[in-house]
């Protein structure tokens, strides 16, 4: 197994700049998560470290050796691409020995690591069949012991889960994260879900533009999201972002929404000036309280498990996701309230996580 790192690898093609100084330590067996929207250049960062792509600036070490110069066939990683890329006229146990073959290892060995990897990820009973003979997750698995009759250091799956149905990401999500438990390969995982990166990663790298916004364990993520980016594109339903004024008012510390809706903090006063903000509230930190801000129902989306309701304060949208069943209708008045100790600011203007006064005004409730 091996550790990879990057230091200050940028990449770009002419004068379109994809990568842009990206420094990130990925630990020895960790599942490491690259996550974040279509185009924010986490494919091609994944490509970078295979080798399949040069780098424009910077370095790329692998157990602490520079691996810039190194082809990808020598750079032992082994990649799981989004298409599978199985060859049609071979069987899947052909499909799964091909590269040793191409390394000339001895035929029995060959046998051998193909039947392993196939016990491994249930495809006994499918190795004499051709590729479309096989389900979406059949052919994902294949793909999988592709890579790990090879046994290599490190793992890369550049958004392997793409292309099946919901209900089998969720199967396969569980096989890819029983698979790494298993093994304990460094991976290096690349996804534009941001359920499939809370739900498998060990650490997230969260991803804008080319640059890394955040690093973190999911929950470290989730909890304190470092700017307004990261805190809108991680949890689903999507944070509430509401931008106002803090201030010091008879009662304590209040935030007023410009659009009307109300905060207050428990009496605690601030230790900074008033100054703009924004409040950001996950909707299923939200709850009805006859002491919250009122607010109008606008739209009721009962899932089952939960119920989402999406409401009116003057100007400004919230969303709220109830566990209870809330007997709301569209027009019906309510009353809402964070849940102590769960809201978020951020600067107004630079989009930045205000971390000391989100403690301070967190800690009173």
């Amino acid at each position: 197994m091996a550790g990879v790192s990057l230091f200050d690898v940028r990449k770009q093609y002419g004068t379109t700049r994809v990568i842009h100084g990206v420094s990130l330590d990925i630990r020895d067996g960790e599942f490491a998560v690259l996550v974040g929207p279509s185009g924010c250049g986490k494919s091609t960062l994944l490509r970078v470290v295979a080798g399949l792509e040069s780098i424009s600036g910077g370095e790329i070490r692998v157990s602490g050796r520079v691996v810039n110069d190194v082809p990808p066939k020598r750079r032992n990683m082994a990649m799981v691409f989004q298409n599978y890329a199985l060859y049609p006229h071979m069987t899947v146990a052909e499909n799964m020995g091909f590269s040793l073959n191409l390394a000339k290892v001895p035929a029995k060995e060959v046998e051998q690591r193909v039947r392993r990897a196939a016990e491994i990820l249930d495809l006994l009973l499918v190795l004499v069949r051709y590729p479309r003979q096989l389900s979406g997750g059949q052919r994902q698995r294949v793909a999988m012991g592709r890579a790990i009759v090879r046994n290599p250091k490190v793992f890369l799956f550049d958004e392997p889960l793409s292309n099946l149905d919901a209900k089998l990401r969720v199967a396969m999500r569980t096989e890819i994260k029983q698979l790494h438990q298993r093994l304990r390969t460094t991976t290096v995982y690349v996804t534009h879900d941001q359920v499939e990166a809370m739900t498998l990663a060990d650490r997230m790298i969260v991803m804008r533009d080319g640059v890394v916004e955040q690093i973190g364990t999911p929950l470290e993520v989730y909890d304190r999201p470092g700017n307004v980016f990261v805190a809108g594109f991680i949890g689903s339903p999507a944070m509430n972002f509401l931008e106002g004024q803090l201030r010091d008012e008879e009662d304590g510390a209040v935030f007023r929404a410009d659009g009307g809706f109300r905060v207050g903090f428990g009496g605690r006063s601030l230790v900074s000036p008033a100054r703009r903000v924004i409040l950001g509230i996950r909707p299923e930190h939200i709850v009805v309280s006859d002491a919250g801000a009122p607010v109008q129902v606008a739209v009721v989306e009962p899932t089952g498990a939960a119920t989402q309701v999406n409401v009116r304060s003057g100007e400004d949208d919230i969303t709220c996701e109830f566990r209870e069943r809330v007997p709301a209708h569209p027009g019906q008045p309510l009353r809402i309230a964070p849940l102590p100790g769960n809201v978020h600011l951020f600067d107004a203007g630079t989009g930045q996580r205000l971390d000391p006064l989100c403690r301070q005004l967190n800690a009173v409730h």
